[in-house]
């Protein structure tokens, strides 16, 4: 009996160590694969990352991925504006890749993303410029039209003031038919218009979004109006301020206004400086970031609406509120 007894105790006791040892093991293998499992991953494609307005955007993407442990957001772009064939390999590859839970794609070509998204069932996020597609779910970024309208009108206030009776305005443009480019020459040619100027719109500059392009654009400007143009309205800060420096000199052009759009910090120190009178400023960091928390809700299945992420004119009173934000922001970038 005392033999039954011990090797009844013994195989007791040999159980319930196993049992023991295979509940931690269980226990270890469900979190790992349970974290794992759960990530999320999100494509974010810019439209490209050699500029300060959108290194913001990747800052606040990136800010957005440490904030929730649970997510992995895989920042990329090409190599400027124009590299077109660059970007659709890009969302070539991770939408056929199939590693993703969403994605966020900045078209440089609306028409042709929409093409390269149409078999995808992912949800899609546009990001800055809005994709013609039903797999888009959310568009996030500025009301470009809006901005524009409202710098126009502010450019117009600002001309007036300066003494300036026949207030006419030139655009320098980025890439014709870019949707985002169409938007803001909309809404600069309402805002001027509607607070009493002209826009010529018959002699609009397109200078594909870089600097030394409009440089070239505001030479052509003053040679054509030797006399003077009250406003010179630009599709980005860099435009803008490469117009305002090729005019520096010329007392023609000593009250134009110079109004650009962005809000860079370099666009900001030259409205410090004077040598550019305003910018309509994004907010490129929160783009980012609320472009990445959009997607993520969308993967899990939540409602999603469109973001407007604001705009706010920056003059000479607020200019250095918001380089201090900008550089703050930057710093963050891994």
């Amino acid at each position: 009996m005392k033999m039954k007894r011990f090797a009844a105790m013994l195989l007791a006791g040999t159980m319930l160590t196993g049992l023991c040892a295979c509940g931690s093991s269980g226990g270890d293998k469900t979190a790992g694969s349970g974290s794992s499992g759960d990530e999320l991953k999100v494509s974010v494609i810019l439209k490209t990352e050699a500029s300060e307005h959108w290194q913001l955007i990747k800052a606040g993407c990136e800010q957005y991925e440490k904030d929730n442990p649970g997510v992995k957001v895989d920042v990329k772009g090409p190599p400027s504006e124009t590299s077109y064939d660059e970007q659709t390999n890009m969302i070539d590859t991770d939408i056929n890749g199939g590693g993703y839970n969403a994605y966020v794609i900045a078209p440089l070509q609306s028409d042709s993303v929409a093409a390269q998204i149409a078999a995808t069932d992912k949800p899609v996020i546009a990001l800055d410029t809005n994709i013609n597609s039903d797999k888009v779910v959310s568009f996030v970024g500025t009301g470009n039209e809006k901005a524009a309208k409202m710098g126009a009108e502010k450019a117009v206030e600002e001309a007036k003031a300066a003494g300036w009776d026949k207030v006419e305005c030139i655009e320098i443009a980025g890439v014709q038919g870019d949707a985002t480019n169409t938007a803001r020459m909309t809404g600069y040619k309402e805002g001027i218009e509607e607070a009493g100027g002209t826009f010529l719109e018959k002699e609009t500059q397109y200078a594909d979004a870089v600097a030394d392009k409009a440089v070239n654009s505001m030479e052509a400007i003053m040679q054509t109006h030797p006399e003077g143009v009250a406003i010179i309205c630009a599709n980005n800060d860099d435009m803008a301020c490469a117009a305002a420096k090729a005019a520096k000199g010329n007392k023609a052009y000593e009250k134009t206004i110079f109004l650009g759009f962005d809000g860079s910090t370099s666009a900001c120190q030259a409205v410090l400086d004077g040598s550019l009178t305003l910018t309509c400023a994004q907010q490129p960091y929160d783009m980012g970031y609320k472009a990445c928390e959009t997607a993520v809700k969308a993967a899990k299945g939540e409602s999603v609406d469109n973001v407007d992420t604001g705009t706010e004119i920056i003059e000479k009173d607020n200019a250095q509120a918001r380089i201090d934000k900008m550089n703050e922001y930057l710093a963050k970038i891994k």
